[in-house]
């Protein structure tokens, strides 16, 4: 399999990537010395002075002394930014040549792992039982805009056209395409708004999940009709954009009404164009005025200035339910396929097409809470004098209204109005439109209990609050608590009656990403692991079916990775009805930029999730000797990532050292690098994209294995590295935690950042990170009995190291601006030669990231 897998990928993608990017460099796209043809010589000088142990900085100017003498330092400068540009566009040949041999190396056809799993219901009989869990299983794809992936739209689309003329071996219009691509710009004057990034992330739902998710419905439907029909969680979309406010401030009401109106529009547009395509075959009498009827009303409402909403769900499947019986009565069921395919579609997207989740911090959240209290004492009063337990049983309890005259911070009054928001954008787009507010760094009931009395006291008193309270538990200590803190809240009576109102159900949000920045990799993924091991418990216990919904980042250190191993591999301890996810980034584009790659993906988070619930999951658990091997392994890599973390130097290394203060120059994302407006850095308020990625660009990679060599160490020490080996082969858990720090492992490369080990400052530093990666990959590879990382997936392997090839002048480029930065910096702050090498540290940025796209 490996051998083959290797040999597909040499003639799907290797040896195109050449031909196509030989006429690439040939292609007249800039006047500065033929850049294209230089790229090479400068990529061969890359690779051999890293070797030789050369500096950035000495590898760049002897390029320019062998091959350039004459260049001026303007000059100099303006040939590296043409590399940058050259660079981002021979990652976008990749994307797209990855994305047409998409189905052959992903072996979608042969493999059908859903299709093997409807099979086999068939074949050992378990047809009631699969469609008992049809009606109450669901996968939830939540599209999030957070920054991890450059490509403006026009790029987008140029990579889908890209695509398809490589799939169908036009040469010529490859030609025109890669000619097209040299002259769009990647990068962006000005940041995107929140709205900006809904509309790119929009492309998606209409063009992609809409087509999908039909077609693989209705496989389902036509031996589970009436399972399919009744369930309309089956497959459903979340979406971020407009309406995640934690720490954007740029979110705010306006934004979040505007984008639940587009979403209104975009599932309206793609219902008018194909109600247009059944008026087509449907042209009998009764069947087409309906149709026609329905057309208009979906037309009136897609009107940009002034739309009409007169149709809902249930009010559109009761006339297609209309025209079904025209059909059967009259017409033999001429097409009739083609209506109940249509009608699916309006059961899955009814007219909100995704819902949109309300998020906000719990410190925001206290803030706008205090600030109420200060505008309306009477409502509060004694509140400060009760103990917390007490607090949150009042805050459950609270009625009334209040005023907010008196507040003029902006984040604050939008907190405010976000919880009367949620009712308005229901009553336009249905209940599914915005049914969720989650509450970022949750430290308990308390969270809990502020956002339901605020619901109380904005308007949702009179009625039913008719959405759900996700607590999202980040930090090591509040997934450790996480379990007690569910346990506390649930013997509330007020808040357990929401729960039934809800149908006794209690999603809870889990963060890997800021997971993995606060306890490193192993213990994240463990304290993870753990947490829903607990919350299941306490969950069953108290008669309430927990949902997890996973904030599952790009890259496999902020808990990327193979979706299908990962959920496959739960155990029957922990709850497993509905599998929830985030997409981003690269993520969105890898795993469901093409239709193929959707489906393929989608079918597998189905596959898995529908898998662990037919059949005994026992073999899957973690023994008790096993989690206690876990929990040492865990709490040694912790011990040595927080000794990391404490290191007087960890903070001003990725200052001054990494590319950490230019996430915000980017101009990708509407959101900024940290939370809080402090000019001081505290680890606290760091992003964890932007720290996961500082990481990334350096090539060093900590929060991808960081621990994990000494912990595995320290058995091997103690005479127990075998039961890690046995470990690794008998647990998916494990065996995924394993692959998954082989990816962060191979993606390293500090040969590019040798040179800092001679750094008067941060050699030592720098040592002590280098020591622990030739710890970790010496160990990992023991534990997986491998000679060589990823040697069991070379489809990941072979796209790594192409990628990671291509890159290496653009990153040598990056070292050498932001030495050129230090060494400026050092003589005069004013320097005005700085602001050209921040620009290039910036446009460096693009490129690498977006050749981490596999990293999903």
């Amino acid at each position: 399999m490996s051998d083959s897998l290797s040999t597909k990928f040499e003639e799907l993608i290797g040896l195109n990537y050449q031909l196509y990017n030989g006429l690439f460099l040939t292609l007249p796209l800039d006047a500065v010395e033929k850049t294209g043809l230089l790229l090479p010589l400068l990529d061969a000088a890359c690779q051999q002075g890293l070797k030789d142990g050369k500096s950035p900085d000495v590898i760049i100017e002897e390029f320019f002394d062998l091959h350039k003498p004459h260049f001026t330092p303007k000059d100099k400068n303006n040939f590296l930014f043409k590399i940058i540009q050259y660079v981002e566009r021979q990652v976008v040949l990749v994307d797209a040549l990855e994305d047409a041999a998409y189905r052959k190396m992903h072996q979608v056809d042969k493999l059908k792992i859903l299709q093997t799993v409807v099979d086999n219901v068939e074949s050992e009989n378990l047809g009631d039982k699969f469609s008992e869990i049809l009606k109450n299983f669901g996968i939830r794809v939540t599209l999030t805009a957070h920054p991890t992936q450059f490509y403006p739209g026009p790029v987008l689309a140029i990579i889908n056209d890209l695509t398809r003329a490589i799939a169908r071996h036009d040469n010529f219009e490859v030609r025109n395409l890669l000619q097209q691509l040299g002259n769009t710009p990647f990068s962006r004057k000005t940041k995107p708004s929140p709205y900006d990034e809904a509309v790119l992330l929009s492309w998606y739902l209409g063009n992609i999940f809409y087509p999908v998710m039909g077609q693989i419905i209705d496989k389902f439907a036509g031996r589970h009709e009436s399972a399919v029909l009744e369930n309309q969680k089956l497959m459903t979309i979340g979406f971020w954009p407009g309406g995640d406010r934690d720490g954007n401030p740029f979110v705010n009401i306006d934004t979040t009404r505007r984008v639940a109106a587009k979403l209104r529009y975009s599932i309206a547009s793609c219902y008018h164009r194909d109600v247009r395509e059944l008026k087509r075959r449907l042209t009998f009498k009764g069947t087409y005025d309906i149709l026609d009827d329905i057309e208009k009303q979906l037309h009136d409402e897609m009107s940009e200035s002034n739309p009409v909403y007169t149709l809902d769900a249930e009010a559109l499947i009761a006339r297609l339910d209309e025209i079904e019986t025209i059909l059967l009565e009259h017409n033999q069921g001429l097409y009739i396929d083609k209506l109940r395919s249509f009608r699916r579609k309006v059961t899955l997207f009814g007219f909100y097409f995704a819902s949109l989740d309300i998020r906000q911090d719990s410190r925001v959240i206290t803030r706008a809470f205090n600030a109420v209290i200060e505008e309306n004492p009477s409502l509060f009063a004694g509140l400060d004098d009760l103990s917390e337990t007490e607090q949150v049983e009042r805050l459950l309890s609270i009625s009334g209204t209040v005023d907010t005259p008196s507040i003029n911070d902006e984040v604050l009054l939008d907190t405010v109005g976000s919880f009367s928001l949620i009712d308005d954008i229901q009553s336009l787009n249905g209940e599914q439109g915005c049914h969720r507010y989650i509450i970022s760094n949750c430290h308990g009931p308390i969270d809990m209990a502020r956002v339901y009395a605020f619901f109380q006291l904005c308007g949702w008193q009179d009625k039913t609050l008719s959405v759900d309270i996700v607590p999202l538990f980040e930090s090591i200590n509040d997934l450790d608590n996480a379990g007690e803190y569910m346990r506390s809240i649930y013997t509330n009576p007020i808040y357990r009656q929401h729960l039934v109102n809800r149908g006794n159900r209690q999603t809870i949000m889990l963060g890997f990403s800021d997971g993995t920045k606060d306890g490193g990799y192993l213990m994240a993924n463990w304290a993870i692991y753990k947490a829903k091991e607990n919350l299941t418990a306490v969950s069953r216990a108290a008669g309430i079916e927990v949902i997890f919904f996973d904030g599952r980042g790009g890259p496999t250190a902020r808990g990327g990775g193979n979706a299908y191993l990962f959920y496959a591999a739960l155990g029957k301890k922990i709850e497993s009805n509905e599998i929830q996810m985030t997409v981003q980034g690269q993520t969105i584009s890898s795993n469901y930029g093409v239709k193929p790659a959707a489906q393929h993906n989608l079918s597998l988070l189905l596959a898995a999730g529908l898998e662990n619930n037919l059949y005994d999951r026992s073999e899957r658990e973690i023994n008790k000797d096993q989690s206690s091997l876990v929990e040492s392994l865990a709490t040694t890599s912790l011990k040595k990532y927080e000794s990391l973390k404490q290191h007087e130097l960890f903070l001003p290394y990725l200052e001054e050292m990494s590319t950490l203060n230019y996430y915000n120059m980017t101009n990708i994302g509407s959101r900024p690098a940290k939370r809080g407006n402090s000019s001081e850095l505290k680890f606290e308020d760091l992003r964890a994209i932007p720290f996961v990625g500082a990481w990334a660009q350096l090539k060093q990679n900590v929060p991808g294995y960081y621990g994990l060599g000494t912990a595995l160490a320290e058995q091997e020490n103690a005479g127990q590295l075998d039961n890690c080996i046995q470990l690794y082969k008998d647990s998916g858990f494990f065996r995924a935690l394993i692959d998954n720090g082989m990816q962060n492992l191979a993606k390293t490369n500090f040969h590019l950042t040798r040179y800092m080990g001679e750094d008067e400052r941060y050699g030592d530093f720098w040592k002590m990170i280098h020591a622990e990666h030739e710890l970790t990959n010496e160990m990992i590879l023991k534990v997986a009995d491998q000679d060589f990382l990823l040697q069991e997936n070379p489809r990941a392997r072979l796209s790594i190291e192409l990628r990671e090839r291509i890159v290496l002048p653009l990153l040598v480029t990056q070292q050498f601006a932001l030495m050129k930065i230090n060494e400026l910096r050092s003589i005069d702050e004013n320097d005005p030669q700085i602001e050209d090498f921040e620009k290039m540290v910036v446009r460096s940025l693009y490129g690498n990231i977006n050749a981490s796209r596999n990293s999903a």
